[in-house]
């Protein structure tokens, strides 16, 4: 199709669509700058400060080519990037081509070899950036709500000191069930579409894994489906919440014709597909962080450009840091559950 046919084709599209179709590539087109946004809030007093959430700071020179504030409440200083990925960062200039690649799902060879940095610089930015993603689109779970576990064969992917003989990838545990060797997550969802993607033990879960998980999301008057894995049950109970069980040993798929968990047990396969599509399986040190990953692109799902939402929010949280920081501690409590 050359020039001429392809103007043509737009010409005879309705006005409405036309301008849906300006406004598409000017969104693509538009070069981004993530790095400014944080900048611009702080200049305008839309966020406060790092250290104390205060809004009464003013502008205090630069550090290393960033703008410098100080806070009049708590008397520290700060940078517009502190606590967030970008904090301490080397080759900042690469950060907007970087955020692109990843919201792209490339690969990081592809990355290494577009920005002509180490793999592991890559890897590292990687999982600075999905550590911001903790806390995006955790909003309350509300009406009808499922909640089912699934289940991750333990990794230690990337691993060059293993206490045991290397699994080949596609292998299968030694062991038979559900066992150690299994990462359990916990996945819930409402008919809103609201999500919640929390890796939470090894092996099976408890009642505290489910409060963990969702404990403080849930709003008074919803209704919980799960299967009859006990710990749901004590789970209701606890916090006074309707609760509807469904048996798929019993053929028990829905019930009075809206009550089910299939949306849920659909997440699960699709997630799964994600990870093996993607990066060929990850390693349970940073499985909570590709959780975070599906859920943010399941936020921005709907928008006109999810790229930039996406790269967007990465730049917000002032938390990222020692969360990014945190990885190793967390890692350890995971590998603590096992019995």
């Amino acid at each position: 199709m050359n020039y001429q046919q392809l103007l043509a084709d737009v010409l005879a599209l309705p006005e409405n669509e036309q301008r849906q179709l300006i406004e598409a590539i000017a969104l693509k087109s538009e070069k981004q700058d993530y790095l400014s946004i944080r900048r611009e809030k702080f200049f305008n007093k839309q966020i406060g400060c790092p250290h104390c959430n205060g809004m009464k700071y003013y502008r205090y020179g630069k550090d290393k080519g960033s703008m410098r504030f100080k806070c009049k409440e708590c008397k520290r200083t700060f940078t517009e990037y502190t606590g967030t990925w970008l904090a301490g960062l080397h080759k900042k200039g690469l950060a907007n081509q970087y955020l692109e690649l990843m919201a792209q799902n490339k690969s990081l060879d592809k990355v290494k070899a577009t920005l002509e940095i180490n793999k592991k610089t890559a890897f590292d930015w990687r999982h600075k950036v999905l550590s911001s993603f903790e806390n995006i689109g955790k909003n309350n779970f509300d009406g009808i709500i499922e909640s089912d576990e699934t289940f991750f064969l333990y990794s230690a992917k990337g691993n060059k000191s293993l206490e045991r003989k290397g699994r080949k990838r596609g292998e299968n545990s030694s062991k038979r069930g559900i066992s150690n060797d299994q990462v359990a997550v916990i996945t819930t969802v409402d008919r809103k579409g609201t999500i919640g993607l929390t890796v939470a033990s090894m092996g099976r879960i408890e009642k505290k894994d489910i409060d963990y998980s969702i404990g403080n999301r849930i709003s008074e008057g919803s209704i919980l489906c799960t299967d009859g894995h006990a710990s749901y049950k004590g789970f209701a109970k606890d916090n006074n919440l309707s609760h509807v069980v469904l048996r798929a040993d019993l053929k028990q798929h829905v019930k009075q014709g809206v009550y089910h968990i299939q949306n849920v047990n659909s997440m699960h396969n699709k997630i799964k597909k994600w990870i093996d599509w993607n990066f060929w399986g990850v390693s349970t040190k940073y499985l909570q962080n590709y959780m975070n990953w599906y859920h943010v692109k399941q936020v921005y799902k709907q928008s006109k450009c999810p790229e930039k939402d996406l790269a967007g929010s990465s730049v917000m949280d002032s938390s990222t840091l020692a969360r990014y920081r945190n990885i190793n501690e967390k890692y350890k409590m995971l590998i603590a559950t096992q019995i």
